[in-house]
């Protein structure tokens, strides 16, 4: 299963928020397996999720690019926008 361990390395290997995301999560680098719980944290915490969608607050709307909502895909995508290379 070598396979199984690159896959698992790419989610452990630290990515870097840019200055958008980083108000969210903070803005050191970090896995994003925990990216991903910070901005769930962040989200359940402002009440911003219903039933399909993710609301923007003042600084997800930055993530999102000037969406008011997206869906949970698209969250995704967008975030993945927001890694400093």
């Amino acid at each position: 299963m070598p396979n199984e361990s690159k896959a698992n390395s790419a989610f452990m290997k630290p990515v870097r928020p840019d200055a958008a995301l980083a108000k969210i999560v903070g803005s050191d680098p970090l896995p994003r397996t925990e990216l991903t719980k910070k901005l769930w944290e962040y989200i359940k915490k402002h009440n911003l999720q219903d039933k399909k969608n993710i609301k923007a607050d003042a600084a997800l709307e930055a993530v999102f690019n000037g969406k008011k909502q997206v869906d949970m895909f698209e969250l995704t995508r967008l975030v993945n926008g927001h890694l400093v290379k």
